[in-house]
């Protein structure tokens, strides 16, 4: 489901345009940070539960990987200051919620390991939107491009998804795993990943997570690669990833509920914005909207007539 206030606009609406890709030090931190707490969560939790090998020093199996988060948070607390202690210590959460949702699909009850998977594919998207801008347009990036902050609306969205998923394992867990419709929603997610990725990288540094209201000397209207096909395909890649998550969760109610709010916000969205477009670039945007769709359904933009 979509933020009200952080949004990814298409990347023809963003500032500037340029080519050259590179991960800039705030990148470098954050993978380091994702990768070694995901490795040095799951590493130990997996000799100890699995094989047994690892003491329970602990004192609880499950109590594990929250400790060991515990200290590498203490860790990036005393080496990590000022931005760079907020691009890892983020980083770091997020690697944390791969392990544990690796964890729960490996380990956890069978009706469980839907959940481990959605927890993967959040934790993936919300990362990998850092580190995508990180190495394709590093200088917009912010503590922001990691997405978490979207809006009260978002973090409603999210929960209401996790009572339902509760609520209907506990009075109907053998639907939850209903000839594994959920697989569907695994290559949902995974298409709509590989769509808003792909737009970010084929815009470069054309694409920003802000809203940019007013034309750039160096604004460019991005017209080839996936935007030949869609007009705004980083929306794209998000209406259908949200949908996904829930598919995945099999959430009947957050299924429909998700697909239409998301409907209804891109549809505004993309009408609002497209009259600035059409301001910006005028008889060439005239132009791309004749030749190539918006990507979503039912939604035309604004047209003029």
């Amino acid at each position: 489901m979509c933020a009200n206030n952080q949004r990814p606009p298409t990347a023809s609406s963003s500032n500037s345009s340029g080519s050259g890709y590179g991960l800039c030090y705030e990148g470098r931190l954050s993978l380091n940070c994702f990768l070694a707490t995901s490795l040095l969560i799951l590493v130990p939790s997996v000799l100890q539960i699995h094989f047994g090998i690892v003491p329970n020093v602990w004192g609880a199996v499950l109590w594990g990987p929250v400790l060991y988060y515990a200290l590498i948070n203490m860790i990036i607390r005393f080496l990590l200051r000022n931005s760079d202690y907020q691009v890892a210590i983020r980083a770091s959460f997020l690697g944390f919620a791969e392990a544990v949702s690796i964890l729960v699909i490996c380990f956890a009850p069978q009706p469980w390991q839907q959940f481990g998977v959605y927890g993967c594919f959040m934790a993936f998207f919300h990362y990998s939107e850092f580190l995508v801008i990180a190495w394709a347009n590093p200088r917009t990036l912010s503590i922001d491009s990691f997405m978490l902050n979207h809006s009260v609306h978002y973090g409603l969205a999210a929960a209401a998804s996790w009572i339902e998923f509760v609520l209907e394992l506990f009075f109907l867990p053998e639907f939850k795993r209903y000839a594994y419709i959920w697989l569907v929603g695994v290559a949902i997610c995974i298409i709509g990943e590989l769509i808003r990725k792909t737009a970010i990288i084929t815009a470069g540094r054309s694409f920003t997570h802000l809203v940019q209201d007013e034309k750039q000397t160096d604004h460019k209207l991005i017209t080839h690669g996936i935007y030949a096909y869609s007009r705004h395909p980083s929306y794209v890649g998000w209406f259908w990833w949200s949908i996904g998550t829930q598919i995945v969760l099999m959430n009947p109610i957050c299924v429909c509920l998700y697909a239409l709010v998301s409907w209804l916000f891109f549809h505004d969205r993309i009408y609002v914005e497209e009259y600035s477009l059409l301001n910006f670039f005028q008889s060439d945007y005239v132009r791309y909207q004749k030749r190539v769709p918006t990507g979503l359904p039912f939604i035309k933009g604004y047209l003029i007539e």
